[in-house]
């Protein structure tokens, strides 16, 4: 229409890379409903590559001949902004492997051993909103779930992130790529950094919901230094509010040490979360960081809870 492109379907072919004895299979991208604008259109997402859904059948990572790690049915959904409504995304897989043997290091090794945990598998799950009028960036979910151990779960919430920012850095790093090896960046970087300044912040967390893990890291801890897993707990609890004074926030110190002793004591969920009470600029956090670090959980609403859903 217009002369735009509506495809059905795009496949690639099957991919194959092999470097220093490591490679990389992946079987054929499949896109669905994906969206071409006209040269020239004024159509505001132009520039962005939209479509309904993708599917990854498999991806294998190879080290030698032993699988180090393997993923299956990785599948994207997408609605797309229309009618002033934000797009919507999701991402998922059906599981995940990864051979933790194969890791060199001596003292890895040995807590992967004691830990059980030489071949795991999971899966991981993800969904979020972009409003592209206002770049208001929400991903509401992204939990990496590892079975007999635990989820680790994220969030973010960014405003500024607008159809002409992402133009911007898209030139951004075209020009940086375009770049001769070894060359000076430096005023690249310094633009880049000048462009980030137009995002704010408002809101993340991170979550990490136990399933057997922190029991085992307890007992772990607790054989190598000749104390049982209760000990190994109490000790940690003794030290977290020392290490918090630090920031010289007595609410907050107060708030982390209650919720370390309750995880500890029957570890379910334990969540650092940051929600200001409205959007901060970039630009003052980098300046915070700068001039006064210890104020910036208090600029960014830290908080902290164990064993809320």
């Amino acid at each position: 229409a217009n002369g735009g492109y509506a495809i059905a379907t795009v496949s690639t072919s099957p991919f194959e890379h092999s470097k220093d004895g490591v490679t990389l299979d992946l079987s054929p991208v499949v896109i669905h409903d994906m969206k071409v604008p006209a040269e020239g259109s004024t159509d505001p997402l132009g520039s962005l590559m939209m479509y309904k859904s993708a599917e990854l059948s498999n991806m294998t990572v190879k080290v030698g001949d032993k699988t180090a790690f393997a993923m299956d049915g990785l599948a994207v959904q997408i609605t797309p902004p229309a009618d002033g409504k934000a797009m919507d995304f999701t991402a998922n897989t059906e599981k995940f492997t990864a051979d933790l043997s194969l890791i060199d290091d001596p003292k890895s090794k040995e807590a992967i051993e004691a830990l059980g945990y030489q071949n795991i598998s999971g899966n991981i799950a993800m969904a979020g909103t972009w409003q592209p009028s206002d770049g208001k960036m929400e991903l509401s979910k992204y939990d990496i779930s590892v079975e007999n151990a635990g989820t680790l779960g994220m969030t973010f919430n960014l405003g500024g992130y607008t159809v002409d920012f992402i133009k911007s850095m898209q030139a951004m790093q075209k020009q940086l790529a375009s770049q001769p090896e070894g060359a000076d960046n430096s005023a690249q970087g310094m633009a880049m950094l000048g462009l980030m300044q137009q995002l704010s912040f408002n809101g993340a967390s991170v979550r990490f919901e136990d399933d057997s893990l922190t029991g085992k890291v307890l007992d772990y801890v607790g054989k190598q230094q000749g104390m049982s897993a209760k000990d190994v707990a109490n000790q940690a609890k003794a030290i977290v509010p020392f290490g918090m004074a630090q920031l010289n926030n007595p609410e907050l110190t107060a708030e982390v040490s209650s919720a370390v002793n309750t995880f500890l004591d029957d570890p379910k969920s334990l969540e650092i979360s940051a929600e200001p009470p409205s959007s901060v600029p970039f630009a003052l956090i980098m300046a915070g960081a700068m001039s006064n670090p210890l104020d910036l959980p208090k600029t960014l609403g830290v908080k902290v809870k164990a064993n809320q859903d």
